[in-house]
């Protein structure tokens, strides 16, 4: 175990005491930072959980509910440790761990096994466990595992079809791997646990309806914020917000590794979650799809780690923008490359690539009727060509495991592309929060006589590591309107 975990004569270190503080406040900003099980009654739990809290002398702590699983310890029923938001470390982290960590939750290991996994990555499979293990106390196989069993779970208690199907949809090889897993996660069988009342997950539907979701996040969410830039980017027939604000409700179409998908997400913020429903044609991309709604929607941040550098850094202007603005997230892509496109082409030559190139849905709902364009069927393409060659060459790599140095330097080496383009796809196609498109803006302006110039660039830009994609979309919406 590493040293925070690692317990000497009896004693623990002073990072544990202070995950176990908490545990002792229900403290929910560390849901999915960290887990902790407790010996006595064999369950591992978040740290919000509303039990009465365990002694001391009874409680491991787990990076991971794949290690906790390892170990022994069972899911909780009462906080449901397994829907915890993702922790934001992944998304900051540029290593390998923090790599292989998005790629598992993209299905990669489902997928591609291990050494689809380790070759993505550029290492051997020996490494990719070794170093996951070490980190992290499960490997690639046990983390995806756990993934598998909370998608199973969710299909269990939120649609009417078979045991068998929801099986080998949630990405296990057999039924009696499945059985086991879920005997061994949750301590019920899968027909115990469809069973199951107040879940809160609400009646089982038919899967013709889709399959509601509560998408978790950490702290507030600015939702208004994220939904106003949704509707200002919305592709025609690829997405669209419908409703007034404050009740809206975002819908798009996603290509997915075995299908096609129809998600929406409404604004309305039900406490720590969003309300969701994805419609899939291969069920096996349930779990892919919810990533990538997550990273569009920057579900994992941490928001109370943003808030606490940016609100107490040097700049006045950026301090009172983020403290009007709680909870303001940086958004993602739900599929890289089509964003990388769409930043090349612009809103409008994109509008027309869907009509020309995109595949049309086999049926439409709605406004939505087309996939965007794959990359290879816009080689032609005067602006576009460049970019999608590079893409289907292998040239540039957007997937969720890409090294973000090695994207960026390989965008800017695409005729069409440039340094601000580049940096706008790293930040939003690869999720990074730490970009500053305006790095270059001249950092001796005049707060007074210019608030929104004040607020980016240069070597204030430096302050604002490692959220500098926060402090540009503060700088994006400039300052808070009076009431």
């Amino acid at each position: 175990m590493d040293s925070e975990r690692a317990q000497d004569g009896g004693r623990r270190d002073t990072g544990e005491d202070r995950r176990y503080e908490a545990v002792s406040s229900r403290d929910a900003r560390f849901d999915g930072a960290f887990f902790f099980a407790v010996a006595t009654t064999g369950i591992y739990c978040r740290p919000s959980c509303p039990a009465v809290t365990p002694k001391r002398k009874n409680v491991t702590f787990f990076p991971t509910a794949a290690a906790a699983q390892g170990h022994g310890f069972r899911a909780c029923r009462r906080c449901r440790p397994d829907a915890v938001p993702g922790s934001a470390e992944w998304n900051v982290r540029a290593d390998v761990v923090g790599r292989a960590m998005r790629l598992i939750g993209d299905g990669v290991v489902d997928r591609e096994g291990v050494p689809g996994l380790a070759g993505r990555l550029g290492y051997s499979a020996r490494q990719v466990q070794r170093q996951l293990t070490a980190e992290l106390g499960a490997g690639p196989v046990a983390l995806a595992r756990a993934q598998r069993a909370h998608t199973a779970r969710l299909l269990l208690q939120t649609t009417g079809l078979p045991v068998t199907e929801i099986a080998f949809a949630s990405g296990f090889a057999s039924v009696r791997q499945f059985n086991d897993t879920i005997r061994r996660v949750y301590a019920r069988t899968p027909t115990e646990l469809r069973a199951e009342s107040g879940t809160g997950a609400g009646p089982r539907t038919a899967l013709a309806a889709g399959v509601p979701l509560r998408l978790a996040h950490r702290g507030p969410y600015a939702a208004r914020e994220v939904f106003d830039l949704l509707a200002a980017e919305a592709l025609p027939g690829v997405e669209e917000v419908l409703g007034d604000s404050g009740a809206r409700t975002y819908r798009r179409t996603l290509r997915l590794p075995y299908g096609t998908g129809l998600v929406s997400v409404d604004e309305r913020s039900a406490g720590a979650w969003l309300d969701a429903r994805i419609h899939l044609t291969d069920l096996r991309d349930l779990t892919t799809a919810v990533q990538r709604l997550r990273r569009l929607l920057d579900l994992d941040a941490d928001p109370y780690a943003v808030a606490e550098h940016l609100g107490a850094g040097p700049d006045p202007v950026l301090a009172e923008r983020v403290a009007a603005r709680p909870g303001l997230r940086s958004p993602g892509a739900a599929d890289p490359e089509e964003f990388a496109l769409r930043t090349v082409t612009g809103p409008e030559e994109a509008a027309r690539l869907v009509l020309a190139h995109g595949r049309p849905l086999d049926a439409a709902c709605g406004m939505l009727t087309h996939l965007f364009p794959e990359p290879a069927a816009l080689l032609a393409h005067p602006e576009a060509g460049p970019l999608a060659a590079a893409l289907t060459g292998g040239a540039v790599r957007l997937d969720p495991g890409a090294d973000r140095d090695e994207a960026e330097d390989a965008l800017r080496a695409v005729p069409g592309v440039g340094a601000r383009r580049a940096a706008l796809i790293r930040m939003r196609a690869l999720g990074d929060p730490d970009v500053d498109p305006d790095a270059d803006l001249d950092p001796d302006v005049d707060p007074d006589t210019d608030r929104d110039a004040a607020v980016g660039g240069g070597a204030r830009s430096a302050a604002w590591r490692p959220w500098r994609s926060y402090a540009y979309r503060y700088r994006q919406l400039g300052p808070v309107p009076a009431e």
